[in-house]
């Protein structure tokens, strides 16, 4: 099978030369790379003129919208791999990650997607305990993530981590990354609608512990700043979030999913019992936290009714025609 390993870009040529030497270190060698870069990134552009790829398959690709949703899509209209495996600049796969990768598809025809752990470094390596279940969504429409946390032996899942994840081509067919996503660069959980419209068509998710990057987590030319709370960002991503779960639940599950939200929800998207759980701790950042969650939930929920009209509207023309 070939194997298209794509890389989105954005200012940061110091992490994206240690993820394409990462790259050339590779056991089993990608047959294509691509690397997805903006037009108006001229640190990036002027890192890979003086760059020399060796024996790298490499291809660039120019993007002229902001956020990692076009780049990864025009990455998926460019490739010509039977995998389309992705990984981020601040990524360094371990030598075996494509070689731990490529056997799962060839084992199973009905694997659509296998991805693994990422090593959190920050920049030195950071002990993040261990979770025997990660990737999953409960009925109730909880997200489990912790991919960094992940052990044990291979297993299916709902949800893999854009650092470190792949696909069959013939899975995802015509499928693209959400573009209702919303945020000017992470767009954090575009992952979930993807990963979750594969799951819907039958398709399993494979998870290996085993499958390995180095994930130095840099930073973000966003409003999405790691480890430092912003409004925008967070109404931006628990919206993607509510969006990327409407679309995939029940009818009931979307109502029992809407009543947990509002008064229960995560950390990372609070409802009014983890509002009160995190004050005593965090003051009035907590407040902020659960009025842009709850801004979130809403403005996902609008996008998404607002679809489910579209969808009806255009149906109803086309039958008239």
């Amino acid at each position: 099978m070939n194997i298209t390993v794509i890389v989105p870009t954005y200012r940061r040529s110091q992490d994206l030369a240690r993820c394409l030497q990462a790259l050339q270190q590779q056991q089993r060698p990608a047959n294509e790379i691509i690397v997805t870069v903006r037009d108006i990134d001229t640190e990036t552009w002027n890192f890979l003129d003086n760059f020399d790829p060796a024996d790298l398959p490499l291809k660039y690709v120019t993007i002229t919208v902001p956020g990692v949703v076009a780049a990864m899509n025009q990455g998926l209209e460019a490739a010509s791999g039977d995998i389309i495996v992705f990984t981020d600049d601040d990524a360094a796969p371990h030598p075996n990650w494509l070689a731990q990768i490529e056997p799962h598809f060839l084992q199973d025809d009905r694997v659509g997607g296998v991805g693994g752990r990422d090593i959190l470094q920050y920049p030195q390596p950071w002990d993040a305990g261990t979770r025997e279940v990660v990737g999953k969504l409960r009925w109730y429409g909880k997200v489990l993530g912790e991919h960094h946390r992940g052990v044990g032996a291979a297993r299916e899942v709902d949800v893999l981590k854009g650092v470190n994840m792949s696909f069959r081509r013939s899975a995802i067919a015509d499928l693209r990354f959400e573009q209702r996503m919303r945020g000017t660069g992470a767009q954090v959980h575009f992952e979930i609608a993807f990963c979750l419209t594969l799951r819907r068509r039958d398709w399993k998710l494979i998870y290996d512990p085993a499958i390995l990057v180095d994930h130095y987590s840099a930073p973000r030319f966003d409003e999405d700043q790691r480890h430092q709370f912003n409004a925008i960002a967070f109404t931006n991503a628990v919206h993607n979030e509510t969006l990327a779960l409407l679309e995939h639940l029940s009818v009931w599950q979307r109502f029992v999913f809407v009543l947990w939200a509002i008064l229960v929800g995560t950390h990372q998207s609070p409802g009014l019992a983890q509002w009160l759980r995190s004050f005593p701790r965090e003051g009035a950042i907590a407040t902020q936290k659960w009025m842009a969650s709850i801004q979130g939930r809403w403005q996902g929920w609008q996008t998404w009714r607002q679809s489910q009209i579209d969808s009806a509207t255009l149906r109803t023309t086309n039958e008239s025609v």
